[in-house]
């Protein structure tokens, strides 16, 4: 169990960053325009309502079994809120700051990177909270390793105490990595100027 735990947390790991990284990447490019967001918004929405469980063996259909369909399902899950919490953190930037940024010439990526960034943190990292819970749950995409497998496996050969024992420990692991977003978020400074 604790090979099938190390094997869960990794891909976990890896799909949650893979998350984060697209999650950061597609907020910042849907807030800088009114216009993108408006138009590619309902796109995202359409694509978070679809079933993840549907999409699952289709990933096994196109990235073969292994950790690959695992990892993209864990980046699937837990980047939406990444997305929906980013996008909501930068909007509420008071009138004066902006005036105060138009008044010292900053330009408009000044302003973004100075201001909304940093008075986006708190919400970004409700989003981070949020997916990496959700991320945990994404092993269970095809494979033949891991507690995902472990529970399918278990459940398929009427073996109760070691599918629990494999969903403790999931849940374990999905308390730990919560308070692991949580402790990153209070070392870091600037988000505890924002947050408080």
């Amino acid at each position: 169990m604790l090979r099938q735990t190390w094997q869960t947390f990794a891909e976990t790991a890896v799909g949650f960053a893979l998350a984060v990284a697209a999650g950061l990447a597609t907020a910042v490019l849907l807030t800088a325009s009114r216009t993108v967001e408006r138009a590619v918004m309902p796109l995202l929405v359409a694509v978070n309502a679809v079933p993840k469980i549907a999409v699952a063996p289709l990933l096994v259909v196109w990235l073969g079994f292994g950790t690959a369909p695992k990892v993209f399902m864990v980046a699937l899950l837990a980047w939406f809120p990444v997305v929906v919490a980013t996008m909501a953190g930068p909007t509420p930037v008071p009138l004066e700051l902006t005036e105060l940024a138009r008044s010292l010439t900053a330009s408009r990526w000044q302003t973004y990177r100075k201001l909304r960034i940093p008075r986006a943190l708190p919400q970004v990292f409700t989003g981070l909270r949020l997916g990496v819970t959700l991320a945990v749950v994404g092993e269970f995409a095809g494979g033949d390793q891991g507690l995902g497998y472990v529970i399918v496996a278990s459940g398929g050969n009427a073996d109760t105490p070691r599918a629990f024992a494999a969903m403790a420990l999931l849940s374990v692991m999905s308390v730990l990595l919560f308070y692991l977003v949580v402790l990153l978020e209070r070392l870091l400074p600037w988000a505890r100027e924002v947050s408080g």
